[in-house]
C-alpha cells in the first residue's frame, strides 16, 4: 500500500485523503556475450531485456555496436539502488577476468553466491 497523506483544507474526512504509490525500480547487473568476437560486456540497468534489445539494435556507434549480435548470459538482481548497481558493475569490470565472469555465469542459479559477493563488495 502507498503512503497516506491528508489534506488540510478543512475536513479530515476520507474524501480529502490522498494515497501516493511509489514504484521502486529494481536494478540488475547483466553479462552479454558476443560469439562472433568472443567478447563479454557487463552493464547495469533496471530493464535487462530492453538493454539487450538496445545493444543489438541501436544506431549509435558504441562499443557493443561493432560486436553484434549479443546474447544475455545472465542478469543478476542487485537492489533498488542505482548506486549499488554501479558499484557492483565497476567491481566486476575491474576484475578483468574471464574466469571470474565464468564463475558468475555458472552460479546464476545459486542466488546465495551473488548475494554473498554483493555483501562483501557493498559493505
Amino acid at each position: 500500500m502507498g503512503r497516506k497523506f491528508e489534506s488540510y483544507l478543512g475536513s479530515k474526512s476520507r474524501d480529502n485523503e490522498i494515497y501516493l504509490f511509489f514504484f521502486a525500480a529494481m536494478f540488475y547487473i547483466y553479462i552479454l556475450y558476443s560469439e562472433s568476437a568472443n567478447k563479454y560486456y557487463i552493464g547495469y540497468t533496471n530493464d535487462p531485456i530492453r538493454r539487450l534489445i538496445e545493444h543489438n539494435t541501436t544506431d549509435e556507434i558504441k562499443f557493443t555496436t561493432k560486436y553484434r549480435p549479443w546474447k544475455m548470459l545472465v542478469s543478476l538482481e542487485v537492489s533498488d539502488s542505482r548506486g549499488d548497481a554501479m558499484i557492483m558493475e565497476r567491481f566486476i569490470k575491474r576484475q578483468k577476468s574471464r574466469k571470474f565472469l565464468s564463475r558468475l555465469i555458472a552460479e546464476k542459479e545459486n542466488p546465495d553466491y551473488f548475494k554473498n559477493l554483493m555483501k562483501n563488495v557493498l559493505d
